[in-house]
């Protein structure tokens, strides 16, 4: 294998044909271009150049060697221009996944003093049902996702605690509860739990549907859903029930559902993730706006 310096002296010196004047470009010395010159000679069993003390040349095997590899060089050098340019977040468009309308909203104000920070930058953001955010972020469709703590996950970094908002369970409008001032975690036993998709972490599935109440009663399982509007079509429909955050009363509105106030729940805590190897400066000056944009100690959603 060629070493890097050995192909820019080589690329260099067929471009400039002066021993000095490719060592000025390169930084080196004349000897160092001359023997990284001699050394790939000797490697290829031909000479590379013709030296007269007036003049230096391409031979045949030169050139054609020249030809064939300064396309392939040009394109390697200008993908990792381009990776640097990304890690630094000099360029590109960033792109942030949500789920649910008041993430989208949540994301637009930090998204709005992102681009202010950084102009060069854009930033796109998309809906994702609840089956696609952990899926999208693995294959690098989305940069980041915000989302629900814990995720904990290999390889996924969270940030900061952005907003916290009170858990309520959603129930049929026909349902008992439906009728009270608040429920308990153990009430959790005496409904069906409907369940997260088998694609977001298993943290954050015990977190959001528990197998048992704090007291250890069983918790049954209802059906699964792969987006909140089934999940609440299947509420409606007496299917189970589920716990959501205090804004679905806000966003999601419906005459099928209510929501009842967990009194003894903790709140859902909100943030941002993303890959480990996808931590660019880019990254973490978006998550840096949203925190600034939120993160205050009253933000809350009651």
């Amino acid at each position: 294998m060629l070493e890097r310096h050995e192909l820019e002296a080589f690329l260099t010196l067929a471009e400039e044909l002066h021993f000095g004047r490719t060592a000025d470009r390169l930084h080196v010395s004349t000897a160092r271009i001359s023997q990284t010159i001699a050394k790939l000679e000797r490697r290829t069993g031909v000479p590379l150049f013709t030296r007269t003390s007036r003049r230096v040349e391409l031979t045949a095997v030169g050139r054609r060697l020249y030809e064939e590899i300064r396309p392939a060089w040009n394109q390697i050098t200008t993908a990792f221009e381009r990776a640097i340019d990304i890690g630094r977040g000099l360029t590109g468009t960033l792109s942030v996944a949500f789920v649910g309308a008041a993430g989208g909203q949540l994301l637009a104000g930090a998204a709005e003093l992102f681009r202010r920070r950084r102009p060069d930058c854009d930033v796109r953001l998309r809906e994702a049902q609840l089956a696609d955010s952990m899926p999208w972020l693995r294959d690098g469709e989305v940069d980041l996702v915000l989302g629900t703590f814990p995720v904990d996950e290999p390889g996924i970094v969270s940030g900061p605690v952005l907003v916290s908002e009170a858990r309520m369970l959603a129930v049929p409008s026909q349902h008992p509860f439906a009728r009270r001032t608040s429920v308990s975690l153990e009430d959790l036993a005496k409904v069906k739990l409907l369940q997260l998709p088998d694609t977001l972490p298993a943290s954050l599935r015990e977190d959001w549907t528990p197998r048992t109440t704090p007291g250890g009663r069983p918790i049954d399982p209802g059906p699964s859903a792969a987006t909140f509007n089934e999940m609440l079509t299947l509420i409606g429909a007496g299917r189970g029930a589920f716990t959501v955050g205090a804004q679905a009363r806000r966003y999601y509105a419906r005459p099928d559902v209510a929501y009842v106030p967990i009194s003894d729940a903790s709140p859902l805590r909100w943030g941002l993730f993303w890959r480990a190897d996808g931590a660019t400066a880019r990254v973490r000056a978006f998550a840096q706006a949203a925190h600034d944009l939120l993160a205050v100690p009253s933000a809350t959603v009651p």
